[in-house]
């Protein structure tokens, strides 16, 4: 039999195949429907200590096949409102992960606080945002730094930390966020981008810039990924571009503890038990007894 259970930060998953922070993660309902179909863990949709009513539209476009382009701005109804969300998603029986956010450490800390007293059993701090002020956080270690510091003064779960690609030095950021008590740093958000309609002569997105997410990613998640298990002492969370069991095997190989998926759900809610049995075939197959023996194999 091979032991597919992680642990990730203190968080126990059955496991290593989590829902990541998007567009499913807004109900309680469909944080369900994900457990249901596999997950070993969800993560909400990034909750704001009020409500945020995001960009106009339009706010998304494909690309290329598998890569999309979003700039919703974060819209959310705020975490008083949301709490009954995470209640509902906690039937799911796998552990619920809240994505917050603020404009100050000491916002965070408040809406990190009210989503563990509503039942999370992790949060993931949303510093790295491209298409918001969120974002501008990263670009500053030292706040980020302080933002973790008053989150873990505040709540008793572990604290996760989304990194991006979209600064000078990925290694850089996370060694701050782990020296500051992070649990685990999860990686990446999507990548800063654009795209321009040549018939108007204008940017497509609303707000101009957005993010960059799915198959045209991977091999930059992939490359942080690599490069914070080198560096960190705490685990890393990859996300980015995992469409098969072969590219979430790519991402542990790197020195992922456990995966996270949000563009693939565009192929339905099958594709966790995909990921899944793949990766638990290809242990088989290699005669692994245990996922924990192939994070980050690709360094040895």
């Amino acid at each position: 039999m091979v032991k597919l259970e992680v642990e990730v930060g203190g968080l126990r998953l059955r496991n290593p195949v989590m829902l990541a922070s998007g567009i499913i993660g807004v109900t309680g309902r469909l944080m369900v429907r994900a457990a249901e179909a596999g997950a070993g863990a969800v993560v909400t949709k990034s909750v704001g200590p009020e409500r945020r009513m995001g960009y106009g539209n339009p706010t998304i476009v494909e690309v290329s096949p598998g890569s999309y382009l979003n700039c919703m701005g974060l819209p959310n109804p705020g975490i008083d409102e949301f709490v009954e969300e995470i209640k509902i998603a906690k039937t799911g029986g796998v552990p619920v992960i809240v994505s917050v956010f603020g404009r100050s450490p000491e916002e965070f800390a408040m809406v990190a606080e009210k989503a563990e007293n509503a039942g999370a059993e992790a949060v993931e701090l949303n510093v790295s945002c491209p298409h918001t002020e969120v974002g501008i956080l990263e670009r500053s270690q030292r706040i980020v730094g302080q933002v973790v510091k008053a989150v873990k003064k505040k709540v008793g779960v572990p604290v996760f930390v989304k990194l991006s690609s979209n600064v000078t030095n990925i290694v850089e950021v996370g060694k701050v966020v782990e020296d500051a008590g992070a649990d685990a740093v999860t990686a990446i958000n999507t990548v800063r981008a654009m795209a321009i309609d040549v018939e108007t002569c204008r940017p497509i997105l609303s707000n101009k810039f957005g993010g960059l997410s799915g198959v045209a990613i991977k091999p930059i998640a992939v490359r942080c990924v690599y490069e914070l298990y080198e560096a960190l002492k705490i685990p890393v969370i990859g996300v980015g571009g995992i469409f098969s069991w072969e590219d979430a095997v790519e991402h542990i190989l790197a020195g992922a503890s456990a995966i996270q998926v949000a563009t693939a759900l565009t192929k339905g809610f099958n594709v966790f038990k995909e990921l899944v049995d793949g990766i638990k075939s290809y242990l088989e197959k290699k005669g692994f007894k245990d996922v924990g023996e192939v994070v980050g194999a690709a360094h040895k």
